[in-house]
């Protein structure tokens, strides 16, 4: 390369201080071989290949700058400009009125969400009204209704209830009715051969499963008569204590069969369960069983049936009544007759093409299954995978058993079945209803849930009775904690006990519920070292261990006269023992005398009655008393004696006391302890 021409130096007139330029000798660069280029034509035509094609490459890539706008950005910019165009500029648009759904409490901020309105408005609306408030904070309605209406909108008030609207059902239309089967109750007094009458019409044994040959369950059966037809019977329990369990039978059935015994006639019970007929509004059949008896007098219980207002047939009534013999199986054909005649004369009809409606005839926790609830199906079809609401528990018809044990896919009115599926154990005589979705379902189930909390929870009205009765801290508390197999059997136990309460000791139900016993029950119980009852369940594995570790008792009854009379007894025991006093004698101070150095002798002359040696004394002056005493040494005379009767004069004298004065009285009694009975 050829060298550059050199640079000139800089002039002299520059200082000295400058530095002298420096001096470059330029080079020319190197080229480097380039690579071979391809052919253009070849290059160009893939480029055309590949530039409609998606690559991975250009997908993942960076690039934002090929990205196109979209279309509804596209309108949003012609929409602006074409409102620019013709109105001369943008406008606020006009405000809309809305319809605004209220419930009984919101809070600030949905409720601004509902009106299309800014919270921060709203608060400062309500600044100026005088209320502070943060956007958090729930209004009730009618607040609320002044913040729309100040905004321009429209109000529309809604109540928590009305989830439970369209839950009772609509009225079915006269076409669509078809007949069902009867539901009959059987219904009296405890052994007068109510399950036994059953067993003869079914053809099986239940008193055998029952524990004390009583029945303790509402038991529920469908029977097919010889001519086809079917009818469902309802057992109900005779004992006093089971009063909700007959009121339930009655309140769900359409005929009632009123069971008497021939040789024991009307009893307490039988009473009852006529008045609950009555109340029901339902015909009764009247059957008079054990006629087989020698002492059977069927005539003598029509006669005492007159004192009830019930009228028989023979007697000139409208009350039809039948003689039967459950041990012999005999007017069981006629019974059987006349239950047919009177559904007959009823009309009898539903609509088995509509949601199901039933009601809950017992309930209970089983241990493989879950809670499980006996329906009776009133209207309409229950089928599997039905989502249903009894009373505030929700679930879904996951299998479905009827009274033999046989699994089925659907239940039509009248129909008793066992039904798997639900959340929790429901209570005893709730209703059951179909709904649309499982949404809905838990949305009833969790209104009815937090009312009977809220019911629970409130605290009673005050009055003179609460107030007196709070005063009074001398009560004394039995603790319990009641688990029971079946709803209706716990429901029982705990009226039970609440009615022998008295006023000196009574029953507080720390826990009731169905099911084994668990490690809870057995914890909260341990808490108030109350008893634990087991009504025919027994607990697991680790609640036993847990019950012997704490010295928790555990007490197991399958028949409930056990439970009430052991659990009378305990109270009366934990109350202090009766002292009854017996007046024995009297006797008028007459004269005082020395006796040793401090003690004095009181003569004494015996009104009436005794005096003896030992007794207790009250020693009264002017009817006051002035001190109580017991007589340390009688003597008459000079002789030690122990009793001294009425008109005679003895000396006495008197343990612990000397304030012995002239014309005081003297009053003998004896105390006799008694143990404490309720």
């Amino acid at each position: 390369a050829a060298a550059a021409p050199a640079v000139p130096a800089a002039p002299a007139t520059t200082s000295s201080t400058m530095p002298p330029p420096r001096r470059f000798t330029p080079v020319a660069p190197v080229k480097r071989p380039e690579p071979a280029k391809p052919d253009r034509a070849k290059r160009n035509d893939d480029n055309r290949r590949q530039s409609g094609k998606l690559t991975v490459t250009r997908a993942l890539a960076d690039d934002d700058s090929a990205r196109a706008r979209s279309l509804a950005a596209l309108k949003r910019a012609r929409e602006k400009e074409r409102r620019a165009h013709y109105s001369g500029g943008s406008q606020p648009r006009e405000k809309q009125s809305r319809d605004v759904v209220v419930p009984e409490s919101i809070t600030v901020q949905e409720l601004a969400n509902r009106m299309a309105e800014k919270g921060a408005d709203l608060v400062k609306a309500l600044f100026k009204m005088g209320t502070a408030v943060t956007l958090n904070q729930p209004i009730d309605q009618d607040t609320a209704e002044l913040l729309v209406e100040e905004f321009g909108h429209r109000i529309q008030r809604v109540s928590d209830a009305d989830v439970e609207i369209g839950m009772e059902g609509e009225a079915d239309a006269p076409e669509t009715l078809k007949p069902r089967a009867p539901v009959v109750t059987i219904m009296g007094h405890v052994d007068h051969g109510k399950t036994s009458l059953l067993d003869a019409l079914r053809g099986t044994d239940v008193v055998a499963g029952e524990s004390g040959g009583i029945t303790q369950h509402i038991g529920a059966y469908q029977v097919k008569t010889k001519s086809g037809d079917l009818i469902t019977f309802l057992d109900t329990p005779g004992h006093e204590a089971f009063s909700e369990m007959r009121a339930r039978g009655a309140n769900v059935t359409d005929i009632v069969i009123l069971v008497v015994a021939a040789d024991d006639g009307l009893m307490p019970q039988t009473i009852e369960a006529i008045n609950h007929t009555k109340a029901a509004g339902v015909p009764m059949i009247v059957a008079i069983n054990k006629c087989d008896k020698p002492d059977a007098n069927p005539q003598k219980v029509r006669e005492r049936l007159l004192s009830e207002e019930i009228v028989v047939e023979d007697m000139g009534g409208d009350v039809q009544d039948v003689e039967v013999s459950a041990l012999k199986k005999t007017g069981l054909d006629e019974l059987i007759t006349k239950i047919l005649l009177q559904a007959e004369v009823m009309e009898l009809t539903a609509n088995p093409d509509r949601d199901a409606e039933g009601n809950v005839i017992e309930a209970q926790l089983d241990k493989g299954r879950g809670a499980v609830a006996t329906v009776l199906v009133r209207k309409g079809t229950l089928k599997i995978g039905d989502t249903f609401v009894i009373g505030s528990e929700s679930g879904k018809v996951r299998a479905m058993i009827n009274d033999k044990g046989q699994q089925v896919k659907t239940a039509g009115p009248s129909t008793p079945v066992e039904v798997l599926g639900l959340s929790g154990v429901p209570m005893a005589g709730d209703q059951l209803t179909v709904v649309e979705n499982e949404a809905r379902a838990r949305e009833v189930a969790a209104y009815r849930q937090e009312q009977a909390t809220k019911k629970r929870t409130t605290a009673a009205p005050t009055s003179f009775e609460h107030m007196f009765s709070a005063l009074n801290t001398k009560v004394i508390e039995y603790p319990v904690v009641v688990k029971g197999d079946v709803q209706g059997s716990v429901e029982a136990i705990v009226s039970s006990l609440n009615r022998i309460s008295t006023d000196e000791i009574k029953v507080r139900i720390l826990h009731s519920g169905v099911g084994a016993i668990t490690e809870s029950d057995v914890t909260l119980a341990a808490a108030s070292r109350a008893p634990l009852i087991g009504f025919n369940v027994r607990p697991n594995a680790k609640a036993r261990q847990l019950a012997e570790r704490e010295k928790i008792s555990l007490r197991y009854y399958d028949v409930i006269y056990d439970l009430l009379e052991e659990v009378r007894g305990e109270m009366a025991g934990q109350l202090a023992p009766e002292r009854i006093e017996t007046i024995v004698g009297r006797a008028e101070v007459l004269q005082v005398f020395p006796a040793g150095k401090k003690d004095k002798a009181a003569g004494l002359l015996v009104l009436d009655g005794i005096i003896r040696k030992g007794l207790a004394a009250r020693l009264t002056r002017d009817d006051v008393i002035v001190s109580r005493t017991n007589i340390a040494s009688l003597r008459r005379f000079k002789d030690d004696v122990s009793e001294v009767r009425a008109g005679m004069e003895c000396g006495a004298v008197l343990q612990d006391t000397n304030d012995i004065k002239p014309g005081d009285t003297l009053e003998l009694f004896e105390v006799e302890e008694r143990a404490r009975t309720l």
